[in-house]
């Protein structure tokens, strides 16, 4: 049974649900989520630790130290993406970040696939976080190989010990993301702040036994005419665009946080920056602590074997549990980002099953089926490819062409708004200040946001067998992004064909559209939200709530803020 709305903490909570009640929406979950645990769900789906720790020996292994220039690349890429999904989490706070904005952008259809995409991309990125607990658990305690000798990831051991490590953390992440909004937002927030003071002692402690200068970046160690330049640094850009995704997984929890017109905006921003800044210290001490840059192990052991070759065995492997740490909270974000996902489509009728996946409890505030759909079928894709060696890489490489894909049908359909002239409407956020907006900067930051996703999708799809079939296994491995896309796409017109009757009957106006207009909240004109309260035969329209709950599970297309139609 869905919950009805919680008891508010503060009168703007009051404005964030009739904010929302002009999107046709009623205001199930919980408002329990501020400013810093905004932050934290971003940077947490980041995870510097985590994902840098993960694939450092990827990025070093092709492009040698000259990989280094990858992440500043990627980085800005993903800061156009970013100051553009800002811009639209202002307009649009709505959990489905990602399905919200493009079906409001380009149209049902785009938005349906849209949504459809990323929460595939989202549930296989969940397995591929949970796995990296096998980089660092075993090399603190060898009592955590519980399966096999070797430890090694890429190895058969390690790939099914991971799979039981993983599985292992996606029950306890999918039991607190189930039980509590506000306890899942408290270990989301202390996790994000043990994982920022250890970078921080991390690049302290390993620059301090430096065996180089910071100049190491300038050279090309392990590359040389007879590799090539441009094929292995391409390659090892993987790295950095697996690691600076997710952020917008602030906007996920938008109807869980106080003033989020005003807030997330601004959140999705900091997380991408502070990532950003906090991954290149890390690459540039690594490269300067380690041992040795030529005698292979940095790029078969990566960062656990700097940190205890360099800090001693005590020191390192304390600083490893907070690297543990930092995965357990990047798995438990991406679920919670996941799980948000399903509910908002579930409201539309996106999705099968979505009756039960909408439903919110009432005892805990959070949609429990959504939540543990995504924890059932990531553990699925780590146990059919248990024993695996080329498991994380496989994952790692279709999770985020999946996401880089997701995010294009958000950031093309925006392009195609600015260059016809209709851009985005002016307003106020919570607070009475100006919406988040980027002025006159906003076409050329979406066109280098579109020209970056294309070119990096590009990139990720690419068939390469020394990444996705290092073992020679099978040819067909060489193609794993491409034939994965072409299965989420042919699995979604097959599931689209299923929902499109309930899903068009959801979003279709009841009566007629509203008109653009800069409605008032509690006094104060709101993102220049559309008029949602208009009464036709005594009854609300397009969407509006009645007696607490929306009509058709969805506002009218074309009655949401800026009147934009499907």
């Amino acid at each position: 049974m869905s919950a009805t709305p919680e008891t508010l903490t503060s009168p703007t909570d009051h404005l964030g649900t009739e904010d929302l009640g002009r999107f046709g929406y009623a205001q199930q979950l919980s408002r329990r989520v501020g400013s810093y645990a905004s932050f934290a769900a971003g940077f947490s789906f980041v995870s510097i630790l985590t994902t840098v720790f993960q694939l450092f020996g990827l990025g070093f292994g092709f492009g040698g130290t000259a990989f280094f220039w990858t992440w500043p690349v990627v980085l800005a890429g993903q800061l156009m993406v970013a100051l553009c999904f800002a811009e639209l989490a202002a307009r649009y706070p709505l959990s489905g970040a990602i399905y919200q904005w493009a079906r409001r952008l380009g149209g049902a259809v785009v938005g349906w696939f849209a949504g459809w995409t990323m929460v595939i991309a989202q549930i296989i990125t969940l397995a591929t976080a949970a796995i990296a607990l096998q980089v660092v658990l075993p090399t603190v305690w060898s009592g955590f190989q519980l399966v096999g000798t070797d430890s090694a990831l890429s190895s058969k051991d390690g790939a099914a010990n991971a799979v039981v490590l993983g599985c292992l953390l996606l029950v306890v992440t999918t039991v607190l993301n189930a039980t509590s909004v506000r306890i899942t937002a408290v270990v989301n927030s202390v996790g994000v702040t043990c994982e920022l003071i250890g970078v921080v002692l991390i690049v302290i402690l390993m620059t301090s036994r430096a065996e180089r200068g910071p100049s190491v970046v300038l050279h090309t160690t392990n590359l040389d005419s007879s590799t090539g330049y441009v094929v292995p640094l391409l390659i090892s850009a993987l790295m950095a665009a697996y690691v600076l995704v997710g952020f917008d997984s602030a906007g996920e929890l938008a109807e869980e946080t106080h003033k989020p017109r005003a807030t997330t905006p601004r959140t999705i921003i900091r997380a991408v920056v502070t990532s950003g800044i906090g991954g290149a210290f890390l690459i540039i001490a690594a490269l300067m602590a380690a041992p040795s840059l030529t005698d292979g192990d940095l790029a078969t052991e990566g960062l656990p074997y700097v940190l205890t070759s360099r800090l001693g065995t005590t020191a390192g492997k304390l600083l490893l549990l907070d690297v543990a740490l930092a995965v357990c909270v990047c798995t438990l974000a991406i679920q919670t980002a996941a799980a948000r996902m399903i509910f908002s489509m579930a409201r539309d009728n996106v999705l099968p099953a979505s009756a039960r996946l909408r439903q919110v409890s009432r005892r805990t505030g959070t949609p429990v089926a959504a939540t543990i759909v995504p924890g059932v079928l990531a553990a699925v894709c780590l146990v059919v490819n248990v024993g695996n060696a080329g498991l994380f890489l496989g994952l790692a490489s279709v999770c985020i062409m999946l996401l880089y894909v997701a995010y294009l049908m958000v950031t093309m359909p925006l392009l195609v708004r600015r260059l016809t002239g209709t851009g985005l409407s002016a307003g106020l956020d919570e607070n009475g200040r100006p919406l988040f907006s980027l002025g006159r900067f906003g076409l050329i930051v979406n066109i280098l946001a579109v020209g970056y996703g294309l070119a990096m999708a590009i990139n990720l799809g690419w068939p390469r067998a020394d990444v996705y079939d290092p073992a020679g296994e099978a040819w067909y491995l060489h193609y794993l992004p491409l034939l994965t896309l072409a299965i989420v796409a042919v699995g979604g017109v097959i599931a689209y064909s299923g929902q499109r009757r309930a899903y068009h009957a959801s979003i279709a106006p009841a009566v007629a559209t509203a008109t653009e207009a800069g409605a008032t909240v509690g006094g104060a004109t709101v993102g220049g939200a559309a008029v949602g309260g208009a009464t036709v035969g005594g009854a609300p329209v397009d969407g509006a709530p009645v007696g607490g709950a929306p009509v058709g599970g969805a506002p009218a297309e074309g009655a949401a803020v800026e009147g934009v139609t499907a």
